[in-house]
C-alpha cells in the first residue's frame, strides 16, 4: 500500500516515538486497540482523533507492519519493566493502602472491584 504524501506527514518520529503528527497520541496507543480489534470508530472516540488522524495512523500500520509490530513490543516490554520496578519499589506503600479499611459509603464499589479484579487473574 502506498501513503499518499499528506498521509506519510501525519506520522511523524519523536522523542516518544512515532506519533500522530499534531497530537501525543503514538502508534503504539493506537496498536493497543487494533490488537484488541477495537472499530476505527472506537478508536477515535477514545483517543480523540478525527477520521483522517485514524485513517492515516491504521494506513501507517498496514504499511509498516512489521516494523510498527517490533517496536510496539519493545514498548510493552519497556512499560511491563517500568511497572515491576515501581511495583517493587512500593511495595511497603502499596501493603499500606491496601490494609486500610474501605472509607465509608464505598463498601460496595469496592466489593465490586475486587470481584472484577479476582475474575480478570482467574483469567490470566
Amino acid at each position: 500500500m502506498t501513503l499518499a504524501p499528506d498521509e506519510q506527514a501525519a506520522i511523524i518520529r519523536t522523542e516518544r516515538g512515532l506519533t500522530i503528527a499534531g497530537t501525543r497520541i503514538t502508534l503504539y496507543d493506537v496498536m493497543d486497540y487494533v490488537t484488541a480489534q477495537y472499530p476505527s470508530k472506537f478508536i477515535r472516540a477514545m483517543l480523540d482523533l478525527t477520521d483522517e488522524q485514524v485513517s492515516a495512523a491504521l494506513a501507517y500500520i498496514e504499511a509498516h507492519r512489521t516494523e510498527v509490530e517490533a517496536e510496539y513490543q519493545l514498548v510493552l516490554k519497556e512499560a511491563e519493566e517500568l511497572r515491576q520496578y515501581y511495583e517493587e519499589q512500593n511495595r511497603e506503600r502499596i501493603a499500606r493502602i491496601a490494609a486500610k479499611p474501605p472509607k465509608p459509603g464505598t463498601e460496595a464499589i469496592r466489593a465490586k472491584l475486587q470481584a472484577r479484579r479476582a475474575k480478570l487473574e482467574s483469567q490470566s
